[in-house]
């Protein structure tokens, strides 16, 4: 039995609603998910909201709510994006949820009980839109006397009683583990990048805040609340069982891939493998910090007023062209840039002119030609074995990408298929051969079918939605998604009497929506 698969996004921090970057992440998850399971494997995908914290309370305060109904709300606009653009999650968390609470005061007694957690005085730089404490050295000028984080956000100093975390205890024990497991962060920019920052020495870290009470209370403790990463980046436990249910923990746990932004790497691979070293729990084999995804070419902010919903792109050139655009388009792992005039060229470049072109004409000429009768082995010629060849080895190079999270050249590699798939009918001719050679005839529909199904399984992962609508056309069951080059279905649907009803397009051609400055 293949071992079960734990994939988790960032959950997701509900001060604003969410933006292409979030709708990145949790697509890029999905598909990872729908594709270990297509390999057999029992899979349980994570993502959420991360509620506390001050910035929410500062949202809260200018809105004039509470804060909880502030996380209400805007925790429903990312469940609601979640679900338009299908991502097939198992658990969407809430740091808000009672049970996270009692985990997050769990793990905090564990590290108090493993001696790694001091009362004292905090004075130092702090972040209110990074939730982050900064050194000194890290920090940048800004317009004036304002100093800027290491991400440019603004920073201010903060004073206040505060219990700190011996982070500095695990400097070396982090530095064997990344030694001892090269891909414990990827890709490598990343690991490198954190690789120097703990290389550099490790200060003990600021892990409650007394300023405010919107967050996790510290045990035993009066007034203080747990610092908002401690909390967040508790949720993969909690989710997963961690305490109360030993069962599902000890199944889950250890994550296989906390699949992140980039600049949220270092509380990933410091601050929460070193609360698990302390609290004795194993840790994660994998966090990859993905890039930024940028509107043409300039990062997103409200102040160029280049911030996008999503949904608004899901709904104008559909969800799957969207969810196709930015796994091919952009290589995962680096900052990629999107625009719709980018999403509308490659779909109809590669879904529309490429793969749904090919699927139309041949279920189409089936239809009309064959009475819709799945074709028999007919005249076949070496031409035919050689296509499917072609495309069990697309297909098995897209697999192997997108292994190792080369998400962009897997799509890439099915395209191989898709192309060679093409050529053939091109080549091959079957609206030619249907008055002067028949049997030839169905063999070459024979081979399209056979060839064109196992390239829609493939990228049911990257466009469930299309694919699935495609695999139903050909009369195939979710059963049959997964047997990758078994076509043992193929005599039985045709002994079965299965009929290809006239197909309607699956991958209409896209255009570019007009705008109020859309010129006349």
């Amino acid at each position: 039995m293949a071992k079960p698969y734990y994939i988790t996004t960032a959950i997701h921090y509900p001060n604003g609603r969410p933006h292409i970057g979030h709708a990145y992440e949790m697509i890029a998850a999905d598909a990872v998910a729908r594709f270990q399971r297509q390999a057999g494997r029992d899979v349980r995908f994570q993502t959420g909201t991360d509620e506390h914290g001050l910035k929410m309370v500062q949202t809260a305060r200018d809105r004039n709510i509470p804060v909880r109904t502030l996380a209400d709300e805007m925790s429903g606009y990312f469940r609601v994006m979640a679900d338009g653009l299908d991502i097939g999650y198992d658990r969407f968390i809430r740091t808000v949820e009672p049970a996270h609470y009692a985990a997050s005061q769990t793990i905090w007694k564990a590290m108090e009980a493993s001696g790694d957690l001091y009362l004292d005085r905090y004075e130092g730089w702090y972040s209110v839109r990074d939730e982050a404490f900064y050194e000194e050295k890290e920090l940048q000028p800004g317009e004036g006397d304002v100093k800027l984080s290491p991400q440019g956000t603004p920073v201010e100093w903060t004073s206040e009683e505060t219990w700190f975390f011996r982070l500095s205890k695990y400097q070396q024990p982090l530095l064997d583990h990344y030694a001892a497991n090269p891909d414990f962060i990827r890709p490598e920019s990343r690991r490198n990048e954190i690789m120097r920052f703990v290389e550099g020495g490790l200060s003990d870290l600021s892990v409650s805040r007394t300023s405010f009470d919107w967050g996790v209370p510290v045990p035993d403790s009066t007034g203080h609340v747990m610092y908002v990463w401690v909390d967040a980046l508790t949720n993969y436990i909690s989710g997963a069982g961690y305490p109360t249910d030993e069962t599902a923990f000890s199944k889950w746990w250890p994550a296989d891939l906390h699949l992140i932004g980039k600049d949220i790497v270092r509380f990933h691979a410091v601050y929460w493998p070193a609360f698990l070293m302390s609290a004795g729990l194993p840790l994660p084999h994998q966090i990859f910090g993905h890039g930024f995804v940028l509107n043409r070419g300039e990062k997103m902010s409200k102040s160029t007023g280049n911030i996008v919903d999503p949904m608004d792109l899901a709904r104008t050139y559909g969800v799957d062209s969207l969810r196709y655009f930015l796994l091919r388009d952009i290589s995962f792992g680096q900052d990629g840039s999107y625009s719709e005039e980018a999403i509308v060229t490659r779909a109809n470049a590669d879904l529309s002119n490429s793969f749904g072109n090919l699927a139309q004409r041949t279920l189409a000429f089936i239809a009309k030609n064959c009475g819709g009768e799945l074709p028999g082995e007919g005249r076949s010629e070496a031409v035919d074995a050689d296509l499917l060849t072609t495309v069990g080895s697309a297909i098995e190079s897209y697999r192997g990408e997108f292994e190792k999270l080369a998400l962009s050249q897997a799509t890439e590699a099915w395209m191989r298929g898709v192309f060679a798939c093409n050529q053939y009918i091109d080549a091959q001719a079957p609206w030619a051969l249907r008055k002067n050679d028949p049997a030839r005839m169905q063999a070459v529909l024979r081979t399209l079918v056979l060839a064109i199904r196992d390239l829609a399984i493939a990228i049911l992962p990257v466009i469930p939605r299309s694919a699935d609508k495609l695999l139903d056309q050909l009369g195939i069951t979710a059963r049959g998604h997964a047997a990758l080059g078994d076509h043992t279905w193929y005599d039985a649907a045709r002994g079965a009497g299965f009929r290809i009803a006239p197909p309607s397009p699956i991958f209409p051609r896209l255009t570019i929506a007009e705008t109020e400055d859309s010129p006349a």
